[in-house]
């Protein structure tokens, strides 16, 4: 803990977690005993083309547990899609609701259960804590290795018209179950692999130094860090290393459960203006912004020592293994690279300043803080002064 004092904190663990080969055979028996018994699962259409919805639907099955299914989740998802979603839900008498699939199938299953449960529009949810009635048991299962969205409770769900990502977050919406099978992960295409993983890396790293990081976060941070930055590499040369798949999906959990204890920070509040306007995948957008944020927060010696914790006894170690591992993903390396133009960089470090994460980061950052950043990930490599 660096020698500072404990910083306290209330921990609940609000889902259960159930890991392992062929853990998606149980979630039938696992649906009932959470009180399901007609299902709405929500899903992209490309998990259902690699056979994901058949195996659960043989699972859901055996325990009697009919569906309705939504599968028409889109990346980053908006208000628009939890709408579409609401609409197959409504007038079905279901009593839960199973999110398969990557970060966006389960934020859309969460922005689902609030509106179902509670009414209203995302909007009314945007924050925590402002679901007023129960909502529905959520069972959470990922066929990627990412956003640690299984283990939180927060749905992230862009504006339609503003573009702007609202952090939804309610102890509610938790998933009441969160069943992590890493041969769901097998048909994840590379470069998913590379994006989803950058994602679950930063996750690690920014929860790490949070402001609000505690004991209970620091112990998930860290061996989220462990797992991921040893699994990654592996993965990226053989995709079908399954020791590798099964790292990485539980990192991104442990990474979800320090989020959820914790929160994130700067890096994460610059790459959701990216991803908005330019349309810039999550994982790559982060990972360009990353860098630059670890030394900009390195300047405040605590969170020097922080990030040394997780790299003990190697001098600059902790930069050099991201900037290796971004490589090894062949995620672009620079703003330029994607198309973003200098021109751009006032509306996006006045947005960047206004997401919640950015509050949460280890040194106070402000709107010409995020003007300097965004012009270091023009040219990565450039340090950030204090």
């Amino acid at each position: 803990m660096s020698g500072a004092p404990p910083i306290p904190f209330d921990y609940q663990s609000r889902t259960r977690i159930v890991f392992g080969i062929k853990a998606v055979e149980r979630a039938g028996e696992l649906a009932r005993e959470t009180g399901i018994k007609n299902a709405l699962v929500v899903t992209d259409p490309g998990i259902v083309a690699a056979g994901h919805l058949d195996g659960l639907r043989r699972a859901l099955g055996r325990a009697k547990v009919k569906i309705v299914l939504f599968d028409k989740v889109r990346e980053n998802p908006t208000t628009e899609d939890v709408d579409e979603c609401l609409r197959a839900a409504r007038g079905a008498k279901i009593d839960g609701i199973i999110g398969l699939g990557g970060g966006s199938s389960m934020d859309t299953a969460k922005g689902c259960n609030f509106l179902l449960t509670n009414g209203g529009i995302m909007r009314d949810y945007w924050g925590v804590g402002r679901a007023t009635r129960p909502m529905l048991p959520l069972i959470a299962i990922p066929t990627t290795a990412g956003t640690g969205s299984e283990c939180q409770s927060f749905a992230l769900i862009a504006d339609v018209k503003t573009r702007q990502k609202m952090a939804c977050g309610d102890p509610k919406a938790a998933p009441r179950i969160a069943i992590l099978d890493p041969l769901l992960t097998l048909s994840q295409p590379p470069r998913v692999a590379a994006c989803s993983g950058i994602d679950a890396l930063a996750h690690a790293l920014e929860t790490a130094v949070s402001k609000k990081r505690n004991g209970i976060s620091l112990a998930f941070s860290h061996e989220s860090w462990r797992l991921c930055e040893t699994s990654l590499p592996r993965l990226l040369k053989k995709g079908a290393d399954l020791e590798a798949r099964s790292g990485m999906l539980l990192g991104a959990a442990l990474a979800g459960l320090a989020i959820e204890n914790s929160m994130l920070g700067a890096a994460h509040a610059a790459a959701n203006p990216l991803t908005a306007h330019y349309h810039i995948v999550h994982g790559e957008a982060v990972g360009m912004m990353l860098p630059s944020v670890m030394r900009f927060n390195a300047a405040n010696a605590a969170a020097a020592a922080l990030y040394a914790e997780l790299e003990p006894g190697r001098a600059a170690g902790l930069e050099a293994k991201l900037d290796g591992l971004l490589n090894l993903a062949g995620l672009p390396r620079s703003l330029a690279d994607c198309g973003v133009p200098p021109s751009a960089i006032p509306r996006l470090a006045a947005e960047a300043a206004k997401q919640w994460t950015a509050r949460f980061n280890p040194r106070t950052v402000t709107e010409d803080d995020f003007t300097r950043l965004y012009e270091a990930a023009f040219a990565p490599r450039r340090a950030i002064q204090p």
